[in-house]
Formats: C-alpha cells, sequence, structure tokens
C-alpha cells in the first residue's frame, strides 16, 4: 500500500479515534492526527503479523484495524505524556 494510503487511512482513523476517545489531548487535534497515522501503521503491522489481512487500502476492514491502532496508541499516549504534563506522579 502506498504511503498516499497510509496517511489517508491515519487521518480517518485519528479523526475516528477522536471521536471515540473525547476529551483534552496534551499536543491537540494535530497530535492526534498523526497518532492517528502511526496507530494505523502499527495496526496494519500487528494484525498483519497474526495473519489478519493488516491495512490493505482504503477500506472499512482497513479502516477498523487503523482506528483499533490509532486508539491504542492514543490512550498509550494519554498515559505517558499526560503524566508528565501533569507534573509526574500523583502525591496522595
Amino acid at each position: 500500500m502506498g504511503i498516499i494510503s497510509w496517511i489517508i487511512i491515519g487521518l480517518i482513523a485519528g479523526a475516528l479515534a477522536k471521536l471515540i476517545l473525547p476529551g483534552d489531548d496534551p499536543g491537540g487535534i494535530i497530535v492526534t492526527i498523526i497518532i492517528g497515522m502511526v496507530g494505523a501503521i502499527i495496526g496494519g503491522f500487528v494484525v498483519g503479523a497474526f495473519g489478519g489481512p493488516g491495512v490493505t487500502g482504503v477500506n472499512v476492514s482497513s479502516i477498523i484495524v487503523a482506528i483499533i491502532g490509532a486508539i491504542i496508541l492514543l490512550l498509550l499516549y494519554r498515559l505517558f505524556v499526560g503524566r508528565t504534563a501533569r507534573g509526574g506522579r500523583r502525591r496522595t
């Protein structure tokens, strides 16, 4: 699949991941879209490694795989960057 297709799928996945996981993200919508593109690539490779089709073009199954990858990456991003932005560990 060409790099343009990865970018298109990533943009769609990033926007949909943002709709599924609303809230304040450190970095805003641009970072969320970039996370969507990287999530699409990671999701495609992971599903492909387990024998699935991965991201094979601009189609529904590819978008679902990309959204799952983007959601996972967005959650990890919020976990690590959000903790750093709040000043490290919480004190109880």
